[in-house]
């Protein structure tokens, strides 16, 4: 069954995140024969259209506007109607960040149509598509069926595969102009502060190191800093250690944090909490470090090391540089 699909290109410092390259692909499956359209919105975002066409879209939609220069949910939500209007696209695949989260359902709501959240498989029956979710912070799964009908998600990253970027195809781009009306926006955008949380994007990072209580002190992360500076890895904690005040909030990872999948999770110090669990159990590989031999991180590891972290990680460290 032949559908269009529209994938909104998820930009963070000026840069698409790759879970639009993974959204692209599954579109490019959902599609069956159909059309796959991009979407950008932001002030200077046309020079990415490129990139959404060598990974299987054949048309962009390109919104650009000094007011969609940040995140503004009234600008953004209507710029992306105007462009699924236009389209006429019926399954629609953003990013379950923080964007994804807030514009979905506010769109699915105004197209009454079926909105489902942070899915990490898609399949297809028959004339149906078959979303997957993971609900009980990650314990178990759930199967989402749409049998017709429009159609919202958002994808979490790192699990959709993403294809191999075609340099050779291009797509046409159609630029879309952003009407507002004088009340149009409720909401405006005077500052944004960003908090440094590292070069790595904590939520796409194939790998991460990351710290619990057993770091013992902010200096306490400077180990682990180094070991993910040398993997190219992002750097992330447990809530006890936000908790403590060894690092920023922008870290955490857990069912009140951040949910990641990485190839390789390095936990170190960290104790197992089943909160720690539910944000980070999805992960390919787990390799535990801890001077605890019962704490209950173990039971989900696929490595464990039984030893002082500030021992362990520094010979970590110098073995992988040898190595890499």
């Amino acid at each position: 069954m032949r559908r269009h699909v529209l994938v909104l290109g998820d930009t963070r410092n000026d840069k698409l995140r790759h879970v639009t390259f993974e959204s692209l692909t599954a579109a490019c499956k959902l599609a069956d024969g159909g059309s796959v359209y991009g979407a950008l919105l932001g002030k200077n975002v046309s020079g990415m259209a490129d990139q959404l066409a060598h990974y299987g879209a054949d048309r962009v939609f390109v919104v650009e506007d000094d007011v969609l220069a940040n995140y503004v949910p009234d600008a953004y939500a209507r710029a992306l109607e105007t462009v699924i209007r236009e389209s006429g696209a019926e399954v629609v695949l953003m990013a379950h960040s923080a964007i994804g989260r807030d514009l979905a359902p506010k769109l699915a709501a105004r197209f009454e149509a079926g909105q489902v959240s942070d899915i990490v498989n898609i399949q297809i029956e028959g004339d149906s598509l078959v979303f997957t979710r993971p609900i009980y912070s990650g314990k178990a799964f759930t199967t989402n069926v749409m049998n017709e009908g429009m159609v919202f998600a958002t994808v979490r990253p790192n699990n959709l595969a993403a294809a191999v970027a075609d340099s050779s195809r291009s797509a046409s781009v159609t630029k879309v102009t952003l009407e507002l009306p004088a009340d149009g926006l409720r909401t405006y955008i005077k500052e944004i502060v960003k908090k440094s949380t590292g070069d790595v994007d904590l939520s796409e990072a194939k790998v991460i190191v990351s710290g619990g209580r057993g770091v013992k002190s902010a200096e306490g992360f400077r180990p682990l800093q180094e070991l993910a500076g040398v993997l190219g890895a992002a750097t992330g904690a447990s809530r006890g250690a936000c908790d403590a005040g060894y690092c920023d909030y922008a870290l955490q990872i857990g069912q009140t944090g951040k949910v990641v999948t990485p190839d390789l999770y390095i936990a170190c110090g960290i104790s197992g909490a089943i909160q720690h669990l539910a944000g980070m159990s999805s992960s390919k590989v787990i390799v535990a470090i801890n001077k605890d031999p019962e704490a209950p991180i173990f039971k989900i590891a696929d490595y464990g090391i039984v030893g002082d972290l500030f021992e362990v990680v520094p010979l970590l460290t110098e073995e992988l540089k040898k190595v890499l």
